[in-house]
């Protein structure tokens, strides 16, 4: 999505939302078996056709066909199991969040634009200098030091921006606004991490609570009889409807 702007009392907020999900857990990595802990989390849906086998039989037990699959370490990772869906309402707003992605990819640029250089007059005998890098390399030792700031590929590298404050969450969506710019285009696919506790299967939890509480209201009536209930109020009425039309044919 591209970037907005919010609104919190007098102030305004430019906005990045951000869809966190749902992400169910394919894969617990463990220490023991495979050296380090971490967690497998997928996103999105594809068509089975564009899976591979073997991609199919490892997501057989989590019970999705993902188009994105990324790994996550996690010291606590022994805590989750297969199945574990993750969603937007781990987060809260005021929270501090990274996120890593891929930045947009601007080409060949010059010195001006890939490292803000200020430029040469537009006067005095500086005919189509303007934008030049000018002089790159000393006298003395008579070649161009590394790292040295040129003209060249602009973009396209993995960026981290660092203490991101989130103003809001959207918990039914799975929409987390966050404030300011994230790195790269619009509907690419970036990585939100953050301190704190990792919560799993919330939705589920907030679904199961109202039939929870319908149970408890009539736990003892079943629906067997309430629809014995319902066809004795029928017949009640219609023998009141019948006796009136009996009386008015013997008074006849």
């Amino acid at each position: 999505m591209s970037m907005t702007q919010v609104w919190s009392n007098d102030k305004v907020f430019a906005v990045t939302p951000i869809q966190a999900g749902p992400c169910v857990i394919t894969q617990v990595k463990s220490k023991a078996k495979d050296g380090y802990e971490s967690l497998q989390l997928a996103y999105g849906d594809r068509k089975e056709k564009n899976i591979k086998k073997p991609q199919l039989g490892h997501f057989k037990a989590s019970g999705v066909k993902p188009a994105h699959v990324k790994e996550f370490r996690l010291e606590t990772a022994a805590n989750f199991k297969t199945g574990d869906v993750i969603s937007a309402g781990v987060f809260a707003a005021g929270d501090v969040i990274n996120v890593s992605g891929t930045a947009k990819g601007k080409g060949f640029q010059g010195v001006v634009k890939r490292h803000g250089f200020h430029g040469f007059r537009k006067t005095h005998g500086n005919k189509d200098q303007e934008r030049m890098g000018g002089s790159i390399g000393p006298k003395g030792p008579a070649h161009v030091f590394k790292g040295t700031r040129m003209g060249g590929r602009m973009g396209g590298k993995r960026i981290t921006t660092t203490n991101l404050e989130i103003i809001s969450v959207d918990e039914e969506n799975n929409i987390i606004l966050v404030k300011g710019a994230v790195p790269g285009a619009i509907n690419s696919l970036i990585m939100v991490s953050g301190k704190g506790e990792l919560k799993v299967n919330m939705k589920k939890e907030i679904i199961a609570e109202p039939v929870v509480e319908a149970e408890e209201i009539n736990p003892e009536v079943s629906e067997t009889e309430k629809i014995e209930e319902v066809k004795e109020e029928v017949k009640e009425e219609t023998k009141v409807e019948e006796t009136p039309i009996e009386n008015t044919e013997e008074s006849k």
